[in-house]
């Protein structure tokens, strides 16, 4: 016993339970993954983080059209970006504050931006593979303040003020 403690201390993740394990890739049960096999995002985890950033990006998409009581995922427009008004909705959002200055230097410096730095799609993408590989866990947080469950299916929240429940074919989009 002496001996896995041992291995464990020198673990590139002593602080793991399952140090053999990747970040992105633990929910086996359901089998819901974030990242696939080459590390990048998942098709479910993309449409999730898409709904996510339609939300708070300009131009705004359409708006959705509820049937049979379901919720339609949001779309981003071809182009669309998140403003600066949008960004900090989004971390508001998200973590309960805005992003300060050097967080913002950091997404347009190291991230996909626009001529005027405002993120994009790809750059809203390029933020949520990096924090799932970092930190799967601050991901899901992510997905639930936005209110998506552990199957990534997005569920009634209060901030969206539905009185029904869904559920999201990922088949159909």
């Amino acid at each position: 016993m002496g001996h896995l403690e041992d291995f464990r201390m020198f673990s590139p993740r002593p602080e793991t339970p399952e140090p053999e394990s990747r970040q992105g890739r633990r929910n086996g049960a359901s089998g819901v993954q974030l990242l696939d096999d080459d590390g990048g995002i998942s098709q479910q985890l993309e449409l999730c983080l898409k709904h996510i950033f339609a939300k708070y990006c300009t131009p705004p998409p359409p708006p959705p059209t509820p049937t049979n009581k379901r919720i339609e995922l949001l779309i981003p427009p071809e182009g669309a970006y998140l403003s600066p008004q949008g960004l900090d909705a989004w971390a508001r959002d998200t973590n309960g504050a805005p992003f300060d200055d050097a967080t913002k230097e950091e997404l347009t410096e190291f991230l996909d931006v626009t001529d005027e730095g405002c993120l994009t799609l790809k750059g809203f993408m390029q933020v949520y593979q990096l924090q799932t590989e970092a930190d799967e866990e601050e991901t899901w947080r992510d997905l639930s303040a936005h209110g998506f469950d552990r199957t990534l299916r997005l569920v009634a929240t209060r901030r969206e003020e539905m009185d029904w429940e869904s559920t999201i074919s990922f088949e159909t989009f």
